[in-house]
């Protein structure tokens, strides 16, 4: 009995200091977050694809040199100081001491080098800076200088770009890559490493806390500041079922859905266990094919546009009245620092009697216009059946041809006649980030010859975006940006069918979402 007692004392003793030793702490389980990501992570390499998986997957493995503020103000992030000549024409940047890749190797300027090279052959708001005459040097392993053949007034916003495809930081051997494929192998600065050998795509992707990661001392502010995590480990599952989503939800099995439908909001907004809140501010394009009859003219594109309701639009999608706007003004973005309401007289209703005299003046003679409808994606099928209404409407002989989204996708490329496998009208959206400037949005940055499908083509819209590029000082790019959305409303390269927000649905005990900011990941600034 005294041997049997000994030894029970001595086994309560070893689990007691084993509880209480550094080992047996650290074996602690993870703290996780688990994120319902809005889509499956396919491509790993952030600077082949505009994808929004793609770019948050980059957020979380990757940094920048500066990143915005909540006013959209560059901030410095990897960079530790930096000077620019009066002229505008030079400038030198030092990065802060100790950042490391995930794998211990220092971040140095030959990486930053080789980042900005790549970057500059990818990205709109780069290739409009290399356009002046870049040379990027390297001075020693943490000072660098890009020297301009001319000024260029946005460097540091082309080097914060949120979106589209942001700098990010890669390690020289990565950023040589050719950039026609996807890099498949990752090894970032930033405050996540990913989990490779437990990513199961169509499922999940696992990411775990950067032990090299150097913060910044500075809160979390958009996407400047600190991005040291309190959490060890999150977790991106992919539930395309949205039913299975939210119970999960609710049985606490998972902490944030990062997109919600909108047919949760209004339930899920009555469980108390339940925060739901803005993802970030989106626009609806109707995108219009240039290249064929009927909107080929200009006059028809502008009956289309004068023959729209965005409030409808929005409302047909299916988002609550304080998730959408009745009307919004600019091609930028309501709200963002570019918003303006120039040219846009006469637009804040529709007006159906001039809409269907301007189809008469553009020739149309009812022919059918081939409507690409998405049957997968619930807001999309909404605003592709608006598109529809509000044509016929005006008498346009609608042809709605109903396919899943990657197939609208690969159809979209076509420039055939619309009667020849082609099309004329397709519906999408894209979030603030891609949509507030003359550079950024998708459908008003490129030059004639290098625009996506629809293929609009406009020069002297092509003059004014240069022009406005060319703005030394934020003084001088207001009149120009007024002077850019003016001409887009007459010639209208796409047309912008309202602005909602995305909205998230989170647990109540997730702390920090008042921090999130424009539809972006910030999971370092939550906790629970």
């Amino acid at each position: 009995m005294k041997r049997r007692t000994l030894a029970a004392l001595a086994a309560f003793g070893a689990i007691t200091l084993g509880i209480l030793s550094p080992t047996a702490m650290a074996q602690a389980p993870a703290k996780t977050l688990r994120v319902v990501a809005h889509a499956d992570l396919k491509i790993l390499d952030p600077t082949f694809t505009t994808a929004y998986i793609s770019r948050n997957f980059g957020y979380m493995v990757y940094d920048t040199l500066f990143s915005q503020d909540t006013t959209g103000k560059p901030q410095p992030q990897m960079v530790e100081k930096y000077t620019q000549s009066p002229d505008g024409k030079q400038w030198s940047f030092t990065l802060r001491p100790g950042l490391k890749f995930s794998d211990g190797s220092p971040v140095t300027s030959t990486d930053v080098i080789a980042s900005m090279q790549r970057w500059t052959s990818r990205d709109s708001l780069g290739r409009a800076m290399a356009a002046n005459g870049t040379e990027w040097k390297a001075v020693d392993a943490r000072t660098f200088t890009l020297t301009l053949a001319q000024p260029f007034g946005m460097v540091l916003e082309a080097l914060s770009k949120p979106s589209g495809y942001p700098a990010f930081i890669l390690p020289e051997k990565l950023a040589k890559l050719p950039a026609t494929a996807p890099m498949t192998e990752v090894l970032g600065s930033g405050p996540y490493v990913f989990k490779r050998d437990e990513w199961v795509p169509g499922n999940k992707a696992v990411f775990v806390r950067n032990t090299q990661y150097a913060p910044r001392t500075e809160a979390v502010n958009g996407l400047s500041g600190s991005k040291k995590s309190n959490f060890d480990r999150v977790e991106w599952l992919y539930l395309p079922d949205a039913n299975s989503a939210v119970a999960a939800l609710q049985r606490g099995e998972v902490d944030l859905i990062e997109q919600l439908p909108p047919d949760y909001i209004a339930p899920l907004r009555a469980d108390s266990k339940i925060k739901v809140g803005s993802g970030g501010n989106y626009q609806a394009f109707l995108v219009l094919n240039q290249l064929h009859a009927p909107f080929d003219n200009i006059k028809a594109r502008q009956a289309f546009q004068m023959a729209v309701n965005q409030e409808r639009f929005v409302a047909a999608m299916g988002y609550p009245a304080d998730m959408r706007m009745a009307y919004c003004h600019t091609y930028f973005i309501c709200g963002s620092p570019n918003d303006t309401a120039a040219g846009s007289q006469g637009h804040a209703k529709p007006d159906l009697a001039k809409a269907k005299a301007l189809l008469a003046e553009s020739g149309y003679k009812g022919e059918k216009v081939v409507l690409l409808v998405p049957t997968d994606v619930t807001y999309l099928n909404a605003l592709a059946l608006m598109a529809a209404q509000t044509l016929r409407s005006i008498g346009v002989n609608v042809d709605m041809q109903s396919m899943d989204w990657a197939s609208i996708g690969a159809r979209r490329a076509k420039r055939d006649a619309p009667s020849a496998g082609g099309w004329n009208v397709y519906v999408t959206v894209a979030g603030e980030f891609d949509a507030n400037s003359p550079i950024t949005n998708a459908y008003l940055s490129p030059a004639c010859g290098n625009s996506l499908p629809g293929w609009p083509c406009d020069k002297e819209l092509d003059a004014l975006r240069a022009a406005w590029l060319q703005a030394s000082d934020a003084s001088q790019r207001k009149p120009r940006l007024d002077a850019f959305q003016t001409r887009a409303f007459e010639a209208v390269p796409y047309i912008n069918a309202g602005q909602y927000s995305a909205v998230y649905a989170a647990r109540a005990d997730l702390k920090g979402l008042d921090k999130l900011w424009g539809g972006m990941p910030l999971v370092w600034a939550l906790d629970k």
